[in-house]
């Protein structure tokens, strides 16, 4: 054996982690790789064993019983060979999710999980109960709510037979009973609610639903895993109703919104207002105008109220220093020409 067929084979060591398998890189070099360990499903996680016996009658029901079984017997014996198909095989397949019920003289007396069975081709029947989780839709159902607005509701039942022998012996058809009993209290839970409710808590109507419906199927043998509601179909007129209410909602809502703005806005423009029309804003938007028209060259005359005299008079002088100063200059330049002249 090569070098390389014994790193792949784990060199020949006994110890090699049948878990690990080495993969071959770009390099040329071996990276061990671990691999996925899937456990085979045990017999309790495929389905659960419903297997017993509830009697076991030695002596059943006289001669004829006895003669009946030992006829069965041998019938059962010469079927069991595969050239004879004059009589019937005693061997019968109990399918997986499926539990065999077996009736001697029409009385049961044995549960039979999945496999070969054999039975008496006489005095024995063989019944297969399917314990599979089943899914049953509930027909389209007419209910009325407490504020008299009429729907039609569609929903949807899982279950599954817990107790095969009451589903089996205690009622006739579980499935229609389960969609019947189902129909009844969702009329019930639903005429009990207003239409916003019913639309608001599907989901809470729908586990009131199934509790109720629990407790009746438990005596039935069978266990209600959940409910639905699956569909809420609304009439044409209740749809329009429902289309314009929700448009005015939301046209108030918005209408709601624009006015809380103006109002904002209001307060703040009153918020402004007090403020420019305090006694410093106006002193300084006052002298603001007075030093935009003191800057410019044409005479002006101004009257000031007697609360502004003060100030008046402080611009007065201002402008007088401004137009004496401008004299004073014009004066230096004639005096100056003057002199050149001479």
């Amino acid at each position: 054996m090569s070098s390389t067929e014994g790193m792949i084979n784990g060199g020949g060591s006994s110890s090699a982690n049948p878990t690990k398998a080495p993969v071959m890189e770009g390099n040329g070099g071996f990276v061990a790789q671990h691999k996925m360990a899937v456990e085979p499903p045990k017999k309790e996680d495929l389905q659960r064993s419903y297997a017993t016996v509830v009697e076991n009658d030695a002596n059943p029901k006289g001669w004829y019983g006895s003669m009946m079984n030992a006829l069965g017997t041998i019938i059962g014996t010469m079927g069991a060979v595969p050239c004879c198909i004059i009589c019937p095989n005693p061997f019968k397949e109990v399918n997986q999710g499926n539990v065999g019920l077996v009736t001697k003289f029409g009385k049961f007396y044995k549960a039979v999980d999945p496999g070969l069975v054999n039975i008496n081709p006489l005095s024995e029947r063989l019944i297969q109960i399917d314990v599979k989780i089943q899914t049953t839709e509930v027909p389209e159902q007419i209910c009325m709510t407490k504020d008299n607005v009429t729907l039609r509701l569609t929903s949807v039942i899982y279950y599954h037979i817990v107790s095969p022998h009451k589903a089996a012996f205690g009622i006739n058809n579980v499935k229609q009973a389960l969609m019947e009993r189902t129909q009844t209290t969702l009329r019930h839970v639903v005429g009990a609610r207003v239409l916003q409710d019913v639309i608001e808590r599907r989901e809470e109507i729908a586990q009131s639903i199934g509790e109720i419906i629990e407790d009746v199927a438990a005596g039935w043998g069978v266990q209600v895993e959940s409910m639905l509601i699956k569909d809420i179909v609304f009439s044409q007129e209740l749809q329009e109703s429902l289309s314009m209410a929700a448009q005015s909602k939301r046209i108030g809502e918005s209408k709601i919104i624009a006015a809380k703005a103006e109002v904002e806005s209001a307060k703040l423009m009153r918020q402004a207002a007090d403020i420019l029309s305090s006694a410093p804003a106006m002193q300084i938007r006052y002298l603001e105008a007075m030093q935009a028209m003191a800057k410019s060259a044409n005479s002006k005359v101004i009257f000031l109220p007697a609360a502004n005299q003060t100030m008046g008079n402080a611009l007065n002088a201002a402008m007088a220093n401004q137009t004496g100063e401008s004299s004073a200059r014009a004066l230096d330049n004639e005096n100056d020409f003057g002199a050149w002249s001479t």
